[in-house]
């Protein structure tokens, strides 16, 4: 079922009718991906369609900035705003390969689970996009960057959407 939503100046269901137009193909919408916020922005990649990210901040921002984050999500692809957003599953996977991993070294049983913490830490910086490098200034990170624009500024949501298997 195709549901009819405001978009521009007219809905889903008129773009996707007016594709199959177009096309000559029967087109119909698979999926979509929504969020929320004071403020949000889309990036579209080389504007082919291919690489998209949405973005949404808990209070206005400034275009540019906007897009320098959206851009950031669609190079470094992290899975989750911050920690907390990390799903349970994926974190209790990453922390039997970490374990596993130290054991493999030979650590001592006892050091296992610090050592296995540090290396989730590590994954923390590589998978939440708060904690990540910031690409434009690799001196900070994503949170630090918003924090010297605006002490107050957070991403509270973002979706990226890829076409090619990654």
């Amino acid at each position: 079922e195709v549901k009819a939503l405001p978009m521009g100046n007219g809905t889903v269901q008129d773009a996707v009718t007016d594709r199959s137009g177009i096309t000559g193909e029967k087109m119909e919408l698979d999926g979509y991906m929504t969020v929320e916020g004071a403020s949000t922005v889309v990036y579209n990649h080389m504007n082919r369609n291919g690489l998209c990210t949405i973005v949404a901040f808990n209070k206005a921002v400034e275009e540019g900035l906007a897009k320098q984050i959206a851009m950031q999500i669609a190079a470094m692809n992290p899975i989750a705003v911050d920690e907390a957003g990390v799903p349970a599953d994926v974190l209790e996977k990453e922390k039997e390969i970490a374990a596993d991993k130290a054991r493999q070294e030979g650590k001592p049983e006892n050091m296992i689970e610090k050592i296995a913490m540090g290396r989730i830490g590590k994954f923390y910086k590589e998978v939440c996009l708060l904690k990540q490098e910031y690409i434009q200034d690799g001196k900070m990170t994503v949170a630090e960057y918003l924090k010297s624009v605006d002490k107050d500024l957070t991403v509270t949501a973002f979706k990226r959407f890829t076409l090619r298997a990654e």
